[in-house]
């Protein structure tokens, strides 16, 4: 324990399983060592792949268990060493912070790495900061992979999710036109953020030629076969076509696959002051669309699977 003896209410998956395995311990927080400090969780994010190491999907160890959840936090520092280092310089007690690359963020307070930890933006909310760096970081990764920049066409494949909207508005502050693909019932929300928006489905490649444009790169969020043979068919260059969820066909195409593992974990690491920089300047804008509490975090799990959520989904202690 930390020398302020410190229990946190944490969410923890019991058992290998969807929602309904998820439940709150308290726990004692885990011994603070060199260069980690201690955080007063406010909100916390969500994301899919988060419900993709509970569910078994990444693996079962049953010594894993119970497996603590969440990979993204804010909050407040409540107990930092001297001389401790964050991404966005020194850190100290009642500092605002974000947090990532933690496996326990889903509590009330978290030991983190300093060099995780990055000062939380005056212009954001605890529950918008919470779910800026992932989802951030994925679009900074696929946009860089693909080199995206001025006077460039991007085409983003289910632009209206929550990796969706960075990669829009991550690409427009870098010059591209962005064409995103989302349900009718989006278009308005990807309009405010700088995208041109097409319905997918049945016609999209013909409705995309009606554009009269030479797409010049393609990003998959979805992993469908018709994001991905729609992408193949319309950018020339398949060294400028990178998914996040088509890995199964990935290879066959000629294609990147691109995850937070590798050189994935860096380019997505070094992304952060600047992504922070940015939603500080108001450039970039996190929407949340809705908050649970702890002890709901099934529900909002059930919610986040239905893919229907129009932004952030974030917890609260």
């Amino acid at each position: 324990m930390t020398k302020l003896g410190y229990m946190t209410k944490t969410v923890v998956a019991e058992r290998y399983g969807g929602p309904e395995v998820l439940a709150i311990h308290d726990i004692p927080l885990p011994t603070v060592g060199p260069g980690q400090v201690v955080v007063d969780v406010r909100a916390a994010g969500t994301n899919p792949v988060d419900y993709k190491l509970y569910s078994g999907q990444m693996g079962d160890d049953p010594d894993a268990l119970p497996m603590p959840v969440g990979m993204e936090a804010a909050g407040v520092i409540v107990e930092a060493p001297a001389r401790a280092e964050g991404y966005t310089g020194p850190l100290k007690t009642g500092d605002a912070v974000i947090v990532t690359n933690v496996r326990s963020a889903y509590a009330d307070k978290l030991v983190a790495k300093a060099a995780d930890v990055g000062h939380k933006p005056a212009t954001l909310t605890f529950e918008e900061a919470a779910g800026l760096l992932l989802t951030g970081g994925t679009a900074w990764h696929l946009l860089t992979k693909t080199g995206v920049g001025t006077n460039d066409t991007v085409l983003i494949h289910g632009a209206g999710g929550g990796v969706g909207l960075m990669a829009v508005q991550l690409a427009t502050a870098r010059g591209a036109r962005v064409i995103g693909t989302a349900s009718a019932g989006r278009h308005d929300q990807l309009r405010h953020y700088g995208a041109e928006p097409v319905e997918y489905g049945p016609g999209l490649i013909e409705r995309l030629r009606a554009l009269d444009t030479p797409i010049d790169a393609a990003l998959d969020l979805v992993g469908t076969d018709e994001a991905l043979d729609t992408s193949v068919e319309l950018v020339a260059d398949r060294a400028r076509i990178a998914t996040i969820a088509g890995f199964a066909r990935a290879g066959e195409l000629g294609i990147a696959a691109l995850s937070g593992a590798d050189d994935g974990r860096a380019i997505r690491d070094a992304s952060r002051p600047e992504l922070i920089r940015l939603a500080a300047s108001g450039q970039l804008r996190v929407t949340v669309d809705k908050v649970f509490g702890l002890a709901e975090a099934a529900e909002a799990h059930r919610y986040l699977q239905t893919g229907h959520a129009r932004g952030k989904v974030v917890l609260v202690p």
